[in-house]
């Protein structure tokens, strides 16, 4: 008899939800427009951005998730979050950082100046690129904290390599792929000391430097040649978002800066702000990089070593003719090549 009622009050609970459906799918698109106060427009939005189950997004799009330390992957037009690749931030949710593999690879990448740092600040990825196009192979993200850059594999949505910058000590955002992904760019952001080692800010001009890194990138082994990178010596400034030269423009390379009135803070001694102080002339510089030529000359052992890492010296590139200053807007962020 129990049993009798249960099923009939489970049939009466289907069929009424059968009726509610019927009912909702009977529905003309007026009648839910005019039920949810839905304007032609609010419709049209909704129409753009809607993916049926099934259908794939026209685009994926690759957003550094900042002091998550990780990449947030989402499909326009849907807007739905895809996948969060861990890259310098264990995920005990999704197992990075716990299995094998991934393990090891944070392992390898996260012992900085002998302390494991598993944590970062990720900022603008970059695809790997085929004749100047994006191919959606590889993708590059950076840690603006230490500073290093992982490699990501676009097969499986995994990082499969995080190596550590042998010379600097801060970077600004980015890892700048060549046409065809044979070089990857990182930038420094503050000037330090190259290598590391301790300088007073009094000797500011005469012992701290910026640089740009060019990691070899092996593309059929998938992973940076830390072996065959190497490093250009910059002046005292900080540098920024960059670029490389495409078509006509191939083998030059494009970085900002800021702050070359190389100002060093002193608010507590009543001097200005830091940002005041580096704001305060009309224009800063581009640094326009012949790199292939710096490429060349690293072989031809015009270089030095620091930490074990090829530098070339920026006297050098002066006199080769590899580095050009050319004056921009104060405090520029982002440089673009068509």
């Amino acid at each position: 008899m129990i049993r009798s009622r249960k099923l009939a009050t489970l049939l009466a609970t289907v069929s009424f939800g059968a009726l509610v459906a019927s009912a909702a799918s009977a529905e003309s698109l007026q009648d839910v427009m005019k039920r949810r106060g839905l304007t032609e427009n609010d419709m049209l939005a909704a129409a753009k951005t809607y993916n049926p189950t099934g259908k794939l997004d026209e685009f994926m799009v690759f957003s550094s998730g900042g002091q998550s330390g990780q990449v947030i992957v989402y499909g326009v037009p849907s807007m739905r979050i895809l996948k969060y690749i861990g890259v310098f931030t264990p995920e005990p949710w999704q197992g990075y950082g716990y299995d094998d593999e991934s393990k090891r690879v944070l392992k390898e990448g996260s012992e900085v100046q002998g302390r494991s740092v598993l944590w970062g600040d990720t900022h603008h990825p970059a695809l790997s690129e085929t004749n100047g196009e994006s191919d959606g192979q590889w993708l590059f993200i950076n840690d603006k904290n230490t500073p290093r850059i992982a490699v990501v594999d676009l097969r499986d949505f995994e990082t499969k390599q995080i190596v550590q910058n042998p010379i600097l000590q801060s970077e600004h955002g980015g890892a700048f792929v060549s046409p065809n992904t044979d070089y990857l760019m990182e930038p420094a952001q503050y000037p330090s000391p190259l290598g590391g080692e301790f300088a007073p800010l009094e000797q500011f001009n005469e012992k701290y430097r910026g640089a740009v890194t060019y990691w070899k990138f092996n593309r059929e082994k998938g992973r940076i040649e830390p072996e065959n990178s190497f490093s250009i010596e910059l002046p005292p400034y900080s540098q920024d978002l960059s670029d490389f030269g495409k078509g006509p423009s191939d083998g030059w390379a494009f970085v900002n800066s800021f702050c070359t009135e190389r100002y060093v803070g002193g608010i507590e001694r009543g001097r200005p702000p830091f940002e005041a102080g580096c704001s305060a002339k009309d224009s800063d510089f581009l640094h326009v990089i012949n790199w292939k030529k710096a490429a060349e000359l690293v072989k031809a052992g015009k270089a030095k070593k620091v930490n074990g890492h090829s530098v070339l010296p920026m006297d050098v590139a002066i006199k080769e003719g590899i580095l050009v200053l050319i004056p921009e807007p104060k405090s520029p962020h982002g440089a673009d090549v068509t």
